[in-house]
């Protein structure tokens, strides 16, 4: 009896709550040192991380900014020559409207420009007051274009304008006509006194310049297009009645869409 009363209390004493259990050293002890050196590193992570978001918050807040670069400078220091030469019979217009040419080359493209007597050329060059790259290649597309014979109001347009171009091709290169054949082809594009050509340029807002067999057409891509086909079309014999029909259509389309 009494061996048994001193079984339980000994195994209320094991199981009471204010007994201190045994715990081992090896595996619960925290070391101090690693504890702070976690802290450590962590506290370095953070600085690191704040101190990348500061250094991408300032490359984003003080970009570099360049100067536009020259057309002699994107060259190297080279200057750049352009040579247009100009037919006998546009001598004349050329003498007559040589400050109208003049003035867009020299005070908007920034280009040097001067007549060669001898080699009856319009040659230009850049200097280095020309800022536009493709300059040079806009003031000798405008000079070509004069020289083709269209006014100088129109050509100037290549100079303010992206989309335009200038297309020619022959009237042989349609239908090989010869002799009065050829002749009647080039009459009926034309028309009486320019009525035909008129009503096409009008039509499709392009500009047109019969010089003898061939034809020089100014505009844009897509009107170049269907001033071509009419024109191909009178050359091949179509008559002028029915090309003045499709371009009426044409004109109210263009009408509609701007």
């Amino acid at each position: 009896m009494s061996g048994d009363m001193m079984m339980d209390e000994t195994h209320g004493d094991s199981t009471s709550p204010n007994m201190d259990i045994p715990m081992s050293s090896a595996n619960t002890t925290i070391d101090a040192s690693v504890v702070q050196s976690r802290i450590l590193q962590s506290a370095s992570l953070a600085k690191q991380h704040n101190n990348d978001d500061d250094e991408q918050n300032d490359m984003e807040e003080e970009q570099p900014s360049f100067p536009k670069l020259s057309a002699m400078q994107a060259q190297g220091g080279k200057v750049e020559y352009r040579r247009v030469r100009c037919p006998p019979h546009r001598y004349t217009p050329l003498r007559e409207c040589w400050e109208q040419i003049l003035t867009p080359l020299v005070q908007y493209l920034k280009l040097q420009v001067r007549f060669n007597t001898k080699t009856r050329s319009v040659e230009m060059k850049t200097s280095p007051h020309t800022i536009d790259t493709g300059a040079l290649q806009k003031g000798a597309d405008f000079v070509s274009a004069f020289a083709m014979g269209f006014e100088v109001q129109d050509a100037v347009a290549l100079l303010r304008l992206e989309d335009l171009f200038v297309e020619s091709f022959q009237v042989t290169d349609v239908k090989m006509l010869r002799g009065d054949h050829l002749s009647r082809a080039v009459g009926r594009v034309a028309g009486q006194d320019g009525k035909t050509r008129f009503a096409i340029e009008n039509a499709t807002r392009t500009r047109i310049v019969i010089a003898d067999t061939r034809i020089h057409m100014l505009g844009s891509y897509a009107n170049i297009r269907v001033a071509r086909n009419a024109i191909c079309d009178l050359i091949l014999g179509a008559p002028p009645g029915k090309v003045y029909n499709n371009m009426r259509n044409v004109a109210k389309r263009m009408n509609e869409r701007y």
